[in-house]
């Protein structure tokens, strides 16, 4: 493929970073339908909230962040921490519960954590790590870094009280934090439609002196260009921004939900925007890589997680005079 094709038609990357966005997208992909194995096979405590039909989000904010960034992230959080450079293996410990996992077993499949790679932590509840990231980028307003904060959040979220006060401290101070709001149409069972008068929730940065902005969150490249744009905007002082990524979750809220509230064909209408298979085509027809490439890519990211799991399963489970261990108080 020539390079001034690749610039044309998919910005100002070449093609090696192309193919890592593709890697990447197909790792979460793969990750996630491990998980839902896992659970179904009664091999993990607590639920799964899977992030199947979301990677391009995950994968686009977390292509633009840098080392010493951070990220904040929610009950369905694998994606960010795979994105953000988690190890596989220690994410399936922990969300096995196992002792050698990120959080020693302890935090499990919605409170995984890991700050040397920049990961605050997840959060099982709505919006609380929305203030937690306007606080994380004042520290590192205060620390004279060019370091910013990508924080994840569902719509309901964007009706929490903490969602309004975070956006208008960090507007106020200037912060440099980027509020990606995952829009997957659903707040556990209840459509969007049902819980907002707005079709889209970026309308409400004007409120707060800041931009808004709607990409189509199954469109990786759309996701990682916002992104770059309001990170600059961040690390130069210009202060937060809110981004809406139109996106859906192919499974219910959670890995037993039937999702029958659902209507007819609305699933099957989203699969046919499915990221991966859309990127990987967009890859094809550009040249960067052929279907036969496309289907190692895939096949060596299944084969990545399934070591994943199997390793995880042969790690100790956590001692039980362990339990009151790194607790804060």
């Amino acid at each position: 493929m020539g390079t001034d094709k690749t610039q044309a038609c998919c910005g100002e990357l070449d093609s090696e970073k192309l193919t890592r966005l593709y890697t990447q997208l197909v790792r979460l992909r793969a990750f996630e339908e491990r998980v839902r194995e896992i659970y179904m096979a009664g091999l993990m405590p607590g639920l799964a909230h899977v992030y199947i039909g979301q990677e391009a989000v995950a994968v686009g904010v977390c292509e633009a962040l840098r080392d010493g960034d951070y990220v904040t992230s929610t009950h369905r959080g694998h994606g960010h921490f795979l994105a953000k450079g988690g190890d596989p293996k220690l994410m399936m410990a922990e969300i096995m519960g196992r002792e050698t996992g990120y959080c020693r077993g302890k935090g499990g499949s919605m409170h995984i954590a890991d700050i040397s790679h920049g990961i605050i932590g997840a959060n099982g509840i709505v919006g609380a790590g929305i203030p937690i990231a306007a606080g994380a980028a004042l520290r590192l307003q205060m620390s004279r870094t060019d370091g910013v904060v990508a924080c994840f959040f569902g719509d309901s979220a964007s009706n929490q009280g903490t969602f309004h006060e975070a956006l208008n401290l960090a507007s106020l101070w200037k912060l440099p934090v980027v509020f990606i709001c995952e829009n997957n149409l659903y707040g556990i069972s209840v459509r969007q439609d049902r819980h907002q008068n707005i079709t889209d929730i970026a309308d409400r940065a004007v409120a707060y002196g800041i931009p808004g902005e709607v990409v189509d969150g199954t469109d990786v490249l759309a996701v990682y260009n916002a992104s770059a744009r309001a990170f600059y905007r961040a690390r130069t002082g210009q202060g937060p921004s809110l981004i809406e990524c139109k996106c859906y979750r192919w499974l219910g809220h959670h890995v037993g939900d039937p999702a029958h509230y659902r209507p007819a064909g609305e699933l099957e209408s989203w699969k046919e925007r499915c990221p991966v298979r859309q990127f990987a085509n967009r890859l094809i027809s550009e040249g960067v890589i052929d279907e036969q490439q496309s289907r190692r890519h895939v096949k060596s990211a299944e084969e990545e997680m399934l070591e994943a799991q199997n390793w995880a399963m042969d790690q100790p489970w956590p001692l039980p005079e362990e339990a009151l261990e790194d607790l804060y108080a």
